[in-house]
């Protein structure tokens, strides 16, 4: 490359070091001096103001491209510590005792010592330190471990090719934290199955692995077809003898990934209906006898009266009397779909 131009000498070859702003500066001077060393079309073709123009010019030398780079921004005077070393030593001691205290704190401490101290000033002399080396923060131990999750010895992530096409392939477990008054918390026990949209409801004042270990005998006693496979997220109650008797009634037991609630979509939609149908019309009384018998009733009508969009507008009773298999199949192959989906997404 040839520079044209008389006012300048020719520049050496452009070093390869040289910075992504030095050569496009090094490649406005050049155009500069092929245009005839017209300063202001220069700078309207570059889009720059003339003093920065000629600020880069003056500074150029072709001899050492280096004086295209930018230059340091540091004053030529620069504050000085106006502390004496005893002050800075006596801020060293006391962050060294007391690590987690700040100038806040730091500075009544040493004005009770005698100092006459403002906080900034504490502050710069922290830094100042920090800088130098003289302070360096110690490696602090947390107080809390993450939480570590526990090896399931029967429960699994639900397969992506466990069918689910048939009443009793697959039933959603979840419990609804009910307080109807202040002082008084209910646990209910929702199962639903996925393919006929059968519910079967308990309540409890508790939800312990005890309680949950019941409510699977009471399921197994109140579905109008044989138990195959449950889906519980990874509550404690569905854990340890809940997990026991699922393995020795030969149940399959599907745990869903942490935080994903929707994947129990369909239990979760029916806790949502229970709340609003159930509980927020219930006057009665509250002790678990009589709650327990207003929901069975309940149950009932949920399961031979009510009618159901997603059937069609037909009971779940009507639904299984029907054989209506055909439109649940399709809308459970829909739901493990996006079941597979959401499994992919929440675990590599």
């Amino acid at each position: 490359m040839h520079v044209f131009g008389l006012n300048l000498p020719k520049r050496i070859p452009c070093a390869p070091e040289l910075s992504r702003k030095g050569k496009w500066r090094l490649e406005l001077l050049e155009w500069h001096q092929a245009h005839s060393h017209n300063g202001r079309l220069t700078c309207r073709h570059f889009g720059i103001s003339p003093d920065t123009f000629y600020r880069w010019k003056r500074r150029y030398n072709p001899h050492n491209l280096h004086t295209l780079e930018d230059e340091s921004h540091r004053p030529h005077k620069t504050r000085q510590p106006t502390w004496p070393r005893e002050l800075a030593l006596e801020v060293l001691h006391l962050r060294e005792q007391y690590p987690r205290w700040g100038k806040d704190k730091l500075a009544p401490l040493l004005r009770q010592r005698g100092w006459q101290v403002s906080v900034s000033m504490v502050g710069r002399i922290l830094t100042s330190l920090k800088t130098r080396g003289q302070l360096r923060e110690p490696q602090f131990v947390p107080v809390t471990a993450a939480r570590k999750h526990l090896r399931r010895p029967y429960a699994v992530r639900k397969p992506k090719e466990y069918p689910v096409q048939e009443p009793c392939d697959l039933v959603q477990v979840d419990t609804l934290d009910v307080r109807p008054l202040p002082g008084v918390v209910l646990k209910q026990f929702t199962a639903r199955d996925v393919v006929s949209r059968w519910d079967v409801l308990a309540v409890r004042t508790r939800a312990t692995a005890t309680t949950a270990t019941d409510f699977l005998a009471t399921l197994q006693k109140r579905l109008p077809f044989p138990l195959r496979a449950i889906q519980v997220d990874g509550g404690s109650e569905f854990m340890a003898g809940f997990e026991t008797a699922c393995q020795q009634g030969g149940i399959r037991l599907f745990v869903l990934p942490p935080h994903s609630p929707k994947l129990n979509g369909c239990v979760e939609r029916a806790n949502r209906t229970h709340a609003e149908e159930f509980w927020e019309c219930y006057d009665g009384d509250l002790d678990i006898s009589t709650v327990q018998a207003a929901l069975q009733r309940w149950e009932h009508v949920y399961n031979h009266i009510r009618p159901h969009q997603a059937l069609g507008y037909l009971t779940p009773a009507q639904f299984l009397a029907k054989g209506h298999t055909h439109m649940a199949a399709a809308k459970a192959l829909t739901l493990t779909s996006r079941y597979t989906d959401e499994v992919k997404r929440l675990i590599p």
